[in-house]
């Protein structure tokens, strides 16, 4: 999350009815039940595989989920899928119909319609590793097509059009999310092309319309003429060609690192998963795998036919080790043929990536910032809060090595003076505009991010440079990066009317005034704020008598030495070329303003490690703004106290440079000997206070 943020610019001017399962999408969840062609009540049918609807107790007001909260992700695995399946796979005689999971709980207010497509099995559990964390946040439908379905591709279609042309006029500002798993990709991108009026966001997971291009190609018609009695050992190649069986068995394993216990339950998952695999001789017959490989043909060629006509933004989740269709070739065309298309390359998944280990749907769908709840989306009002299981994997694990090797120290300052160690004060009600100088390349910033979410539960709102967010940024093998993770975690673009509506809704709130230029900065040039002449949000923060908390961070150079600076490579010719091409589709977004401030070209300076110091936070004492409406109109009153933020701020910093040679922790060595001593867990001393 070591990402740049900026600065701002000055102020602006001030359904819930029953019906048959099979003829429409509803607005209420149902439990896993296929109907039959037939109109009878649920209760008159004497089909005893008919599994009861499970009505959901409304409660009133909205739902409102907390930070941090439990999306359930990592409950379930995949011999989960194998036994659901099981239980599904029974012809019934009936055509293709949706269903809810019952585990899927009330979601957010105004939630979106997710409608899953499944892959070539049909069953349309395919998304069940993601049925609870996705539920919390989406209606979600998941569309079934029986065994021995024989229903073709445009009728397929009809069926999906029929859905979502109903919800579509029902509630016309609601977008809906076609989720297509391989053939349902194809099937997916067919209904946007034929549907361009309706608002929908497609997310594509390996979608199989490179299945002319199938490495198994050739192996097809050996399967066409495979003895019946040998199709039994079909499903069991199939199985691992199609993912990884490692990945798969370590779904639901919750350690994050090597040990005897982790590997106890991988070895166990493994042994109970491999007698599970026969099932899938249940749930692809001889006769429908054979459907099923004609299916796709006809997807593929429909669907690639009509590429041009979709219009609706498409996010492509592709898998680096699938040895079923060439994704990661596949996501490269379509990133380039498709008119609004992100993304997302795992490289070390295989074809069923819904299905293993470490691919959390929902945090992929807001980190490539697809998600929302309205015709455009809302910045502000579609961030959801981060998860447990985001938090865990965010900081718990790929931090965890940048925590240890800075072990930071955080200070904060009472309303007496007192320094006291942690946030204590720092106010725990917002609104909160937290200020301060922006170290090299936000290197501070996840720690800062997690001590808040640790100690105050609260998502800390980022003003980040609007490049961060440009498209530019996009590309057909990206991965996901600390660039996701910043949109997780609060990071919004800046701009006046964003902070505003921030501190209106009672946010905390972080901004640093010297934005890129401090971020980026020269040789020598550690700690040295770049500010603007203007009280840019002294004024703003007074109009909703927001408290302001000036802090200092020092540590960067005890983790960094500069070796290119913006000025060094300025001075060589291809270098500056490629500086000057990547400015020229960048928004300065401080053109307006005079001095050093203004100067904010994006470069990357080149630096090396060093051996790492020590992280040192500390918050000021809180400045209220709250009954200070003359700063509203009194300039001398607003740019006085904005000297005096700054002021404080260059203070904290120098402050906390001259403590920190006190510390007797302050070398990683001596920390890692108190680790050993004491535990990994035991808090590490610092300067005394």
């Amino acid at each position: 999350m070591s990402l740049a943020f900026a600065s701002l610019s000055p102020i602006p001017p001030l359904r819930s009815t029953t019906h048959n399962f099979n003829s429409r999408c509803t607005h209420r969840t149902f439990a896993l039940n296929y109907a039959s062609k037939t109109e009878e009540p649920e209760t008159s049918r004497p089909d005893k595989r008919t599994i009861p609807v499970e009505k959901k107790v409304e409660k009133p007001g909205e739902i409102e989920l907390e930070v941090l909260y439990d999306d359930g992700f990592g409950s379930l695995s995949v011999n989960d899928y194998f036994r659901a399946a099981k239980d599904v796979v029974r012809d019934d005689g009936g055509p293709p119909r949706w269903f809810s999971p019952v585990e899927c709980s009330k979601p957010v207010n105004n939630a979106p319609l997710l409608l899953f497509l499944p892959g070539y099995d049909g069953v349309g559990l395919g998304l069940i590793l993601h049925h609870k964390s996705l539920g919390k946040v989406f209606e979600i439908r998941c569309l079934h097509i029986p065994v021995k379905d024989r229903t073709s591709f445009e009728g397929l279609i009809h069926i999906v059009e029929k859905c979502i042309k109903s919800e579509h006029s029902v509630r016309p500002n609601r977008p809906i999310f076609l989720l297509g798993d391989s053939f349902g990709g194809c099937l997916a991108l067919a209904v946007a092309a034929r549907n361009p009026k309706v608002d929908l966001v497609l997310v594509l997971v390996n979608p199989a319309t490179s299945f002319d291009k199938s490495p198994l190609q050739p192996l097809f018609p050996l399967l066409e003429n495979l003895p019946s009695n040998l199709h039994v050992t079909v499903p069991y190649m199939l199985s691992f060609v199609m993912g990884d069986p490692i990945k798969m068995a370590m779904a639901g394993i919750k350690e994050d690192r090597p040990s005897p216990q982790t590997i106890e339950k991988l070895s166990n998952a493994l042994t109970s998963m491999l007698p599970l695999l026969s099932e899938l001789a249940e749930i692809i017959p001889r006769e429908t795998l054979l459907w099923k490989l004609k299916l796709l043909k006809s997807a593929a060629a429909y669907t690639n036919s009509r590429l041009h006509a979709v219009k609706a933004p498409v996010l492509v989740l592709t898998s680096g080790k699938d040895n079923l269709l060439p994704s990661a070739d596949e996501g490269d065309r379509l990133f380039s043929t498709l008119k609004n298309c992100k993304v997302r390359h795992f490289k070390d998944n295989g074809h069923t990536l819904l299905l293993e280990d470490g691919v959390n749907l929902l945090t992929v769908i807001k980190g490539a910032g697809m998600y929302r709840r309205s015709r455009r989306r809302d910045v502000i009002m579609d961030h959801l809060p981060p998860t447990k299981s985001e938090y865990n994997k965010t900081f718990i694990q790929g931090e965890r090595w940048f925590s240890l090797a800075t072990s930071p120290v955080y200070f904060s300052t009472l309303p007496s003076g007192e320094i006291v160690r942690g946030l204590e004060g720092v106010p725990k009600k917002g609104p909160v505009l937290l200020v301060s100088y922006h170290m090299l390349w936000g290197l501070d910033l996840s720690m800062l991010y997690k001590q808040f979410l640790d100690e105050i539960k609260v998502t800390l709102f980022g003003m980040a440079h609007p490049v961060i967010f440009s498209p530019g940024a996009e590309s057909s093998r990206r991965q996901f990066t600390h660039y996701d993770s910043l949109y997780l975690f609060g990071g919004i673009p800046v701009s006046p009317v964003n902070m505003y509506r921030l501190l209106q809704r009672g946010s905390f709130v972080l901004l640093f005034p010297g934005g890129a230029r401090e971020a980026l900065h020269r040789k020598g040039e550690e700690y040295k704020l770049f500010w603007p002449k203007q009280p840019e949000f002294v004024r703003m923060a007074a109009r909703f008598g927001a408290t302001i908390v000036p802090y200092g961070v020092v540590g960067e150079d005890d983790l960094t030495q500069m070796v290119l600076d913006y000025d060094d490579q300025k001075k060589i010719p291809f270098v500056r070329d490629w500086v000057e091409d990547m400015n020229k589709d960048f928004q300065n977004i401080r053109s307006n303003l005079d001095g050093e401030v203004a100067d904010q070209e994006i470069c990357l300076p080149f630096f090396l490690p060093k051996v790492p110091g020590r992280f040192y936070y500390l918050f000021g004492k809180p400045i209220e703004t709250k009954g200070k409406e003359v700063l509203l109109q009194d300039r001398e009153n607003a740019m006085a106290m904005y000297s005096q933020i700054k002021l404080e701020v260059e203070g904290l910093i120098s402050y906390l440079k001259k403590r920190r040679e006190e510390d007797p922790y302050r070398s990683i060595a001596q920390r890692a000997l108190f680790r050993a001593t004491w535990g990994p867990s035991a808090q590490i001393p610092t300067f005394e206070l």
